[in-house]
């Protein structure tokens, strides 16, 4: 199965990062109050950043790979892909 990892941009402008088999369906359950609890304080505005081709063990060390970076190393990584 592949994984993708995958950065959203909410509302009051933090960045959420997560994992998914499949991102949009996971967005959705974001939007609707059935993702993540850090969805509680803020909404999801869209999806700006995804990585596929990962496995569950590769993209969860992905993940916390992007977790610690810096916003603005985070900003441009988003940056790099466009």
């Amino acid at each position: 199965m592949e994984w993708s990892v995958y950065i959203i941009l909410c509302g009051d402008g933090s960045l959420y990062t997560g994992i998914s088999t499949d991102v949009q369906r996971r967005f959705l359950q974001h939007q609707t109050g059935k993702g993540a609890k850090y969805f509680r304080r803020c909404r999801p505005s869209c999806v700006i950043f995804s990585e596929a081709g990962h496995s569950r063990s590769s993209a969860s060390r992905r993940e916390a790979e992007i977790k610690r970076m810096a916003r603005q190393d985070k900003l441009k990584l988003i940056k790099d892909i466009e």
